[in-house]
């Protein structure tokens, strides 16, 4: 299909970049952005981001990692206990 194409100044430029780096014409250089730019029409890119911890979050000692179940049903028991007493 042949039809005539209007650049922003900007998209001509990174255009003839593209064509330039990987030595193609121009119909491939906007052949190959079309396609791949019209594949890409399903949900937004979720931007990347990296979580930076305020501090090790390590265990204090005599918790042991491998019985937290064990602490949690403690801790509630103790709750418990806590709020019959009243």
């Amino acid at each position: 299909m042949r039809t005539t194409l209007t650049l922003d100044p900007d998209v001509a430029l990174k255009l003839k970049r593209v064509m330039a780096r990987r030595k193609v014409t121009m119909k491939q250089a906007v052949n190959d952005a079309l396609r791949s730019g019209l594949a890409n029409t399903g949900k937004p890119p979720v931007p990347k981001f990296k979580v930076e911890p305020i501090h090790s979050g390590g265990f204090l000692p005599g918790i042991d990692p491998n019985r937290l179940n064990q602490l949690v049903d403690e801790l509630e028991v103790e709750e418990f206990l806590r709020k019959a007493s009243k």
